[in-house]
């Protein structure tokens, strides 16, 4: 079977290819150091022995951010590789590790590719963080005695039926019997990678890395300087990590709310950069009074949208906002970070879609820090309803930390896990 699957991905390259170049009209960045993807990049001479820490996006990045610093604390002396697939993932890379790591792109599951890059690389120990299934990559660390480990593994339901079918079975068994470790994030995500073929034993469960994430000391301050920006007193609220077909139902939830409250704030951070044009160019075009845009929180008394273009700067938004709204989750596309409104004390709604989530959103709305909302219609109610009910608010945003702090630790286990394997 992975001989078919080696065979398919050689047939689709070209298509990759021009995938890339049709996402480079969108974003320029998707031009810039393609040849990586194919393992060919120029890797500096002290690179033996590294640690190798795979994140996809900005998510898992955000997710591996205290695990690299437990790495640099321990492993002072071992180089830190850090590879991403897409170019927010790197951008946000630089931004936290600055030269601290070394950043690639991650090649396609290719075997000339991978085998170019972990010639390159050499590294002493794989750490793939969440999802990743990549089977060339997989047998080829094992060929090579790479040590490989999935971190902070989850696997949600939609993702095991994807593995089930027959001619991926054994494909996919085959691959997880190359890890030697997965360090799954709950007891239901171990079940599910058990389910599709990963060996019993080596099926831990270690928690959610992204409870251990730092909360900037600064946030709080910052966010209370936006506020005085803002006016101390208005009703502001967050839409974060928007996605196509969630801005409108968050537009049009802010107009109901501005009927009711006319001073209120809504501010919106879509996901992806690409689209922070066309979202400014929906927010004029239905008549709001100023939409500004820019990391600056420079929001005049009369803006009532104010747009956010910055990527991983979100803290500072989430402490100045009476409540949150996490997109990905009014459209299927499984939700985002509900963690960083909570560790800072901010209420936070979702919609019905938060499979990528799921244990911790339920963990929040069973605490109280957290409201889901059926559907689109639903949105509007639930914002107003909150904006006006400062008790409901405080309440909910205590039960959203408490979850946020029982629930650290994951970077500890994590790190005593490494240790047998770097030792071995």
């Amino acid at each position: 079977m992975r001989f078919l699957y080696t065979f398919a991905m050689y047939l689709v390259t070209p298509l990759i290819v021009l995938r890339l170049a049709l996402r480079g009209f969108r974003s320029r960045p998707y031009y810039w150091r393609w040849a990586e993807r194919f393992g060919f990049f120029k890797a500096p001479p002290d690179l033996r022995d590294s640690l190798w820490v795979h994140a996809v996006s900005v998510g898992e990045v955000n997710a591996a951010e205290p695990l690299i610093k437990a790495l640099k604390r321990d492993y002072p002396d071992a180089p830190l590789v850090m590879t991403t697939v897409t170019p927010t993932g790197t951008a946000r890379v630089r931004q936290l590790f600055g030269d601290g790591v070394f950043h690639i792109y991650l090649p396609y599951d290719l075997p000339f590719a991978v085998n170019r890059f972990l010639s390159r690389v050499r590294p002493r120990l794989g750490l793939i963080v969440e999802t990743e299934i990549w089977p060339n990559l997989y047998f080829a660390c094992k060929r090579r005695g790479v040590p490989l480990m999935i971190v902070n593994a989850r696997l949600s339901e939609r993702s095991v039926r994807g593995y089930r079918p027959r001619p991926l079975r054994g494909m996919v068994r085959a691959a997880l019997g190359c890890v030697n470790l997965i360090a799954a994030q709950s007891q239901s995500d171990a079940a599910r990678y058990r389910l599709i073929g990963a060996p019993a034993a080596r099926v831990l469960v270690c928690g959610n890395l992204k409870y251990d994430m730092p909360v900037p000391q600064d946030a709080l301050s910052n966010g209370m300087l936006l506020r005085e920006r803002w006016g101390a007193r208005r009703p502001v609220w967050i839409a974060a990590s928007t996605h196509e077909g969630e801005e409108q139902a968050v537009l049009e939830a802010h107009m109901a709310v501005l009927r009711r409250l006319p001073d209120a704030l809504l501010l919106i951070a879509p996901r992806h950069p690409e689209r922070f044009r066309p979202v400014e160019q929906a927010v004029r075009s239905q008549g709001f009074s100023t939409a500004t845009y820019g990391a600056d929180g420079g929001a005049a008394p009369a803006t009532q949208v104010f747009l956010i273009d910055a990527m991983g700067q979100l803290m500072p938004f989430y402490a100045a906002a009476g409540l949150a709204f996490v997109g990905g989750s009014l459209v299927p596309i499984g939700g985002h970070n509900v963690l960083e409104p909570a560790s800072l004390g901010t209420p936070v709604l979702v919609g019905p879609h938060t499979f990528n989530f799921e244990e911790i959103t339920a963990s929040l709305i069973e605490q109280g820090g957290a409201l889901r909302v059926p559907d689109s219609a639903a949105l509007a109610d639930a914002v107003l309803q909150l904006l006006c009910d400062d008790q409901r608010r405080r309440a909910m945003g205590q039960g959203a930390q408490q979850v946020f702090e029982r629930e650290r630790g994951a970077v500890g286990r994590l790190m005593r896990l490494i240790a047998t394997q770097l030792q071995g």
